[in-house]
């Protein structure tokens, strides 16, 4: 949650807005890896003791793909080009995806801590 929600705003906050722009575009990529690397080994770690786990995982790891892949690009683009709108409605449409995350893993930590 830290990194997702208090990274990019830390960032800004504390570096001229070049400097933060890409540094996050060079974070962004390690913690999708992140999430995906999570995301399987809980898929392979409580497919035994929770179906519905591993199949709120596997959500996980499928929409991480097509963000990281699709609309991160999507956002840089819109930003670069000073697409405002897009920008808005592709980073929106991110922490929107990312909220649900959020939410799939503590449902996940439920799940796996009380089975």
């Amino acid at each position: 949650m830290l990194f997702s929600m208090g990274f990019g705003t830390l960032c800004f906050k504390f570096l001229e807005p070049s400097v933060a722009r890409a540094f996050i575009r060079k974070t962004f990529p390690y913690f999708y890896n992140y999430v995906l690397f999570l995301s399987a080994l809980i898929i392979l770690f409580s497919f035994n003791v929770s179906k519905l786990a591993a199949a709120l995982a596997f959500c996980i790891f499928l929409t991480t793909i097509p963000t990281s892949l699709v609309l991160m690009p999507a956002i840089n683009s819109a930003s670069d080009n000073k697409q405002k709108r897009n920008f808005i409605m592709f980073h929106t449409l991110s922490v929107v995806i990312t909220l649900f995350h959020i939410i799939i893993s503590a449902i996940l930590l439920f799940i796996i801590f009380t089975v």
